[in-house]
């Protein structure tokens, strides 16, 4: 791809952060991309799943799928879609915590939007 005079070339961007979310340390990674974000949240080196999501013009829902792992746990499928619809970017999700306490995961995208606000170049 040929770079355009005063364009600066995209790079991915690579942030990691983590919290005590009652109790527990959590661990984010994120990787922004062009137009999408890899984003993996878990108490230790483990990709037990991945989901993506993306906002489509027909549905005010992001579609979302599960692209490997237990499809009982939707988990990452739907923190996907929430962070989807507030970024508008395609967005893969790796949840890789066995809590999975609805009160708990939204301590986890809470934390996750309090990174976004204080770094928002990096998402």
């Amino acid at each position: 791809m040929e770079e355009l005079p005063g364009e600066a070339p995209e790079r991915i961007s690579l942030h990691n952060f983590c919290g005590c979310l009652s109790e527990q340390r959590v661990h984010f990674h994120s990787m922004r991309l062009r137009d999408s974000l890899f984003l993996w949240v878990g108490e230790r080196s483990e990709l037990s799943n991945l989901a993506v999501a993306m906002c489509t013009p027909r549905d005010s829902v992001p579609a979302s799928t599960l692209l490997f792992g237990d499809s009982s746990d939707s988990t990452s499928n739907s923190l996907a879609q929430r962070l989807a619809s507030k970024t508008k970017k395609q967005i893969f999700v790796s949840y890789n915590i066995h809590n999975t306490d609805s009160s708990f995961i939204l301590l986890v995208e809470n934390r996750i939007k309090e990174e976004m606000a204080a770094f928002p170049e990096k998402f």
